[in-house]
């Protein structure tokens, strides 16, 4: 009897559904997809995760989880360290920094678009007249502060690396996630990204935008 595909909840215009649903994409492995809104769909979600967050993936045999990080770490357990998106730690010559390395940029761009989730809730969920504009601003810096860390990052691998990916020689869950969170934030909040101040990260951007993949697993921002 063949099993059923795991389950994914969560709307695409999410950086951390999208890197999932990319990321399941990348590997192969079959899943479907409930295009489920944090805002209008809470209830729905909160049957499989308490707290009604997304990304939520459902296991054929009912188990769920929960978290992109947990999620990715699982997905790369299923298909084997060989191809698995996450580096292994010393896995071959000259890669014993490469997990840590995706590690960094990966909490650093999930930080950028925590910070950018951080003013697009202020907008949309606080009346004008209550809103905090110090802390807006001290969320863009933030999330700004996190992409300029992540142009260096980019512009440092460029030079040094003909293969032009994020770390190592291959296409990793660092270029992923970062490709996600960069279309996120320019989308959702208009980040200038147009080659003038992240111009390394704009070109990387663009690469992995044009990969099947990114191109399969997309969705215009709606805000929540």
């Amino acid at each position: 009897m063949e099993q059923a595909p795991m389950v994914l909840i969560g709307m695409f215009d999410s950086p951390f559904v999208r890197r999932v649903a990319v990321s399941l994409v990348l590997l192969g492995l079959p899943f479907e997809h409930r295009n489920w809104s944090v805002g209008r769909d809470f209830e729905r979600i909160r049957e499989f995760n308490p707290l009604g967050r997304v990304p939520t993936l459902v296991l054929p045999d009912g188990e769920v989880l929960l978290e992109s990080a947990a999620i990715l770490d699982f997905l790369d357990e299923q298909v084997g360290a060989s191809r698995a998106l996450l580096p292994a730690a010393g896995a071959g010559v000259g890669a014993g920094t490469a997990r840590r390395d995706a590690l960094r940029l990966m909490a650093i761009a999930c930080g950028a678009a925590e910070k950018g989730v951080l003013q697009i809730y202020e907008r949309v969920f606080r009346p004008e007249e209550k809103r905090h504009e110090p802390w807006v601003a001290r969320c863009s810096g933030q999330m700004h502060g996190a992409l300029a860390e992540l142009e260096r990052a980019a512009a440092l691998r460029a030079t040094s690396s003909p293969a032009g990916w994020l770390v190592g020689a291959a296409m990793t869950q660092a270029d992923v996630t970062v490709a996600c969170v960069v279309t996120f934030l320019r989308e959702a909040l208009g980040v200038d990204l147009q080659g003038e101040i992240y111009p390394t990260l704009t070109g990387h951007n663009r690469r992995c935008e044009a990969l099947a993949a990114f191109q399969t697993i997309r969705a215009d921002f709606s805000p929540p």
